[in-house]
């Protein structure tokens, strides 16, 4: 059994803590997204084995359950990437807004391709996005979990540049 006290900050299980009250007492696993969430957060953006064994112990589930969902969606990241995480949308409906013309200028002033991190570790450009669900507002990503539409080359850069 992984000491979940150690591995997970308090901070950490208090934000688990407080999405299982959200749930009936014998619906725990109901909190796993936040939960993987929050231990990603405290581990600079991604999730190590370790820490999927603690969320695993401190939700009572078995360690495969939660390596099927911190595998199955592209919110987690398994391996270290860079301080800032940038997901453009690249659905049919953000593609017909213009989404491939932000990958692009994305790519050019990172000089990085999806999937890759700067060479400064700021910036991680995350493999295409499916579906961020801001479909009027395409083409959109998300910096760090926050929400940017209507994006054109010269907002994009406006926001990168903004990224400490």
């Amino acid at each position: 059994m992984t000491d979940t006290n150690t591995i997970l900050s308090a901070h950490t299980r208090e934000e688990i803590d407080e999405w299982i009250t959200r749930y009936p007492a014998e619906q725990k696993k109901s909190a796993l997204l936040a939960a993987l969430r929050a231990a990603q957060h405290q581990n600079n953006g991604y999730l190590t084995t370790e820490l999927m064994d603690a969320v695993a112990d401190y939700l009572a589930l078995t360690k495969i359950e939660v390596y099927e969902v911190a595998s199955f969606y592209s919110m987690y990241e398994l391996n270290p990437v860079a301080r800032h995480n940038v997901a453009v949308c690249t659905n049919v409906c953000c593609m017909l807004m213009g989404s491939d013309t932000i990958v692009d200028h994305l790519e050019k002033k990172l000089d990085i391709k999806l999937g890759e991190s700067t060479a400064d570790g700021r910036i991680y450009l995350k493999v295409e996005e499916e579906c961020l669900a801001a479909c009027a507002g395409g083409p959109m990503m998300q910096v760090n979990h926050k929400y940017y539409t209507d994006l054109t080359p010269e907002k994009v850069d406006e926001i990168i540049d903004a990224l400490e």
